[in-house]
C-alpha cells in the first residue's frame, strides 16, 4: 500500500500544492478570477509530468506557453504592473531553461519580460506616472527574471553535461564488463582445449606404437603368404594402406595440435611456392591438372618461415587440385600491396557452398568422404603465427579463391634472433619433461 500511495503520489507535488495553496489565502484580493487560475496553475503543474503529450518537444514548448499565458493573465487581473505575482513568471521561465536549451530559454526568458512590460499599455497615463523610483523597480523586476533564467539554464546545462559523462562511464563500465565476461569464457575455452589438446597429443603419440607393430606383421604376413591365396595377400595389404592412412591422420593432428615454432628467415616466397607445386606433382602424379604460375617480379625475399608456408601452398594446391576437374588448371598469382604480399590459388572447380563458407578453416570439417579436415585449419593456424590473414571467395559451379595475406615487414634479424631463442628454449623445457 505504501509503495502505491509513493508512486501516486510524489513529494513534490505536495510542496507544490502547499505553494499555490499559500498563494490563494495570502492574496489580498482573493478574487475568483485570481483563485481560479491559481488552481489550474496548481493542477497543471502536479500532473504535467503525468501527461505524456508534455514529454514531446511540442509538449514542452505547449506545457511552457501555457504556463506563461496563465501568469500573464493572473498579474493582469491582480494589478497589473503592480501586481505583487510578477514573481510567477518564473514558472515559465524556469521550465524553458531547463527544457529548451540556451536558444529557447533566451527566447521564452525575453518574451516573459515583454509580456510583463506590456501590462504598461494598459495603465491610464492621464491618472497615473511612474516616477523614477518606479522605473528603478521595474527594471529591477526585469533584471531579476533574465538572471534566474541564465542561472537556471547554467545548472541545467552543467547537470545535463554531468549526467552524459556518467552516462558515457556506464556505457564504458558495461563495454567492459562484457569484454571481461567474453575474456573469461575464451579463457576458459583455451584452458579446456589446451588440456584437451594435450591429452589428444599424447593419446595421438601411444596410438602410434602399436600401429608400427600391426604394420611390421602385415608385411611379414604379407611376405608369407602363399603365392596362390589372393585373398590373404589383399587382406594384408588392406592393413597395410589403412594404417598407413591411420598414420597419416594421426601426423596431421600432430601438426595441428602441437604449438607451432615458427624459424624465419629471409626467404623468396617465388621459391617456396614452386617447392610447394613440385611436392603436389610428385606426391600426387595422378591428379590431371595444370598448375599456372603467375608472379609478381616487385617482391623481395623477405622473412617467413618457408618450411611451414610450404606447407600452407601445398594444403591449398591440393584442395584446388582436388575441386578441380580432369583437365583443369590451378593458377597462382602473387602481387604486393604496401607491406603486406598477396598468394591468391585459384581454381575453376564446383565452388564451396556458401553455408560452408564460414567453417571450411574449422578442425576436422570436410565435405570429401574421406578427408580428415585438418588441411586447411592447420594452414589457418600457419597464416595465423606469421601475422597474417586468410580469405576465401567462392562460388557454387564456377571456382574458389583463397587469398593468403603475409606481412613484408613483421620479421627481421631481431625477430629471427628471438624466435631461435624461444625455440631452444622450448626445446629445452621439453628436455627436462619426464
Amino acid at each position: 500500500m505504501a509503495a502505491w500511495w509513493k508512486r501516486l503520489v510524489r513529494p513534490q507535488d505536495v510542496v507544490w500544492l502547499v505553494l499555490f495553496s499559500a498563494l490563494a489565502i495570502l492574496s489580498p484580493t482573493r478574487t475568483s478570477v485570481e483563485i481560479v487560475i491559481l488552481s489550474v496553475l496548481a493542477v497543471f503543474q502536479v500532473a504535467e509530468p503525468r501527461i505524456a503529450w508534455t514529454g514531446t518537444p511540442r509538449g514542452r514548448v505547449g506545457s511552457i506557453l501555457l504556463k506563461l499565458t496563465l501568469g500573464y493573465l493572473l498579474i493582469g487581473f491582480t494589478g497589473g504592473i503592480n501586481s505583487s505575482y510578477y514573481l510567477i513568471l518564473l514558472l515559465p521561465v524556469v521550465s524553458a531553461a531547463t527544457t529548451l536549451g540556451g536558444v529557447g530559454g533566451t527566447l521564452l526568458t525575453a518574451t516573459a519580460c515583454l509580456a510583463y512590460l506590456s501590462q504598461l499599455l494598459f495603465v491610464d497615463w492621464t491618472r497615473y506616472s511612474l516616477p523614477p523610483e518606479a522605473w528603478r523597480e521595474l527594471s529591477l523586476r526585469i533584471a531579476f527574471l533574465g538572471t534566474v533564467g541564465y542561472l537556471t539554464h547554467v545548472m541545467a546545462e552543467a547537470n545535463r553535461v554531468q549526467a552524459r559523462r556518467y552516462q558515457a562511464v556506464a556505457e564504458q563500465l558495461a563495454e567492459a564488463n562484457r569484454n571481461l565476461r567474453a575474456a573469461e569464457a575464451a579463457y576458459r575455452r583455451t584452458e579446456r582445449l589446451a588440456a584437451l589438446g594435450q591429452l589428444s597429443a599424447g593419446l595421438a603419440h601411444e596410438i602410434r606404437n602399436p600401429l608400427g607393430t600391426i604394420t611390421a606383421s602385415a608385411e611379414v604376413l604379407r611376405r608369407k603368404v602363399p603365392a596362390g591365396d589372393e585373398v590373404a595377400a589383399e587382406l594384408a595389404g588392406f592393413i597395410c594402406s589403412e594404417v598407413d592412412r591411420a598414420n597419416t591422420i594421426i601426423t596431421r593432428f600432430l601438426q595441428f595440435a602441437r604449438p607451432l615454432v615458427l624459424r624465419p628467415r629471409r626467404s623468396d616466397l617465388a621459391e617456396t611456392i614452386d617447392r610447394a607445386v613440385s611436392q603436389l606433382e610428385r606426391v600426387n602424379p595422378k591428379l590431371d591438372v595444370a598448375v599456372y604460375r603467375n608472379y609478381s617480379p616487385d617482391i623481395a625475399p623477405f622473412h617467413f618461415d618457408p618450411e611451414l608456408m610450404e606447407s600452407v601452398f601445398y594444403n591449398l594446391l591440393l584442395n584446388a587440385a582436388q575441386a578441380s576437374p580432369s583437365g583443369g588448371t590451378v593458377t597462382v598469382k602473387t602481387r604486393r600491396l604496401d607491406s603486406t604480399v598477396e598468394i591468391a590459388v585459384i581454381d575453376r572447380g564446383a565452388g564451396i557452398d556458401p553455408r560452408n563458407t564460414e567453417s571450411v578453416f574449422n578442425p576436422f570439417f570436410t565435405t570429401k568422404p574421406d578427408g580428415v579436415g585438418l588441411g586447411l585449419a592447420i594452414v589457418s593456424k600457419v597464416v595465423d603465427e606469421h601475422g597474417g590473414k586468410l580469405a576465401l571467395e567462392s562460388e557454387l559451379g564456377k571456382g574458389s579463391v583463397f587469398r593468403v595475406y603475409l606481412p613484408s615487414d613483421r620479421f627481421g634479424a631481431e625477430a629471427e634472433e628471438a624466435v631461435e631463442r624461444n625455440r631452444q628454449q622450448q626445446q629445452a623445457r621439453d628436455e627436462r619433461r619426464p
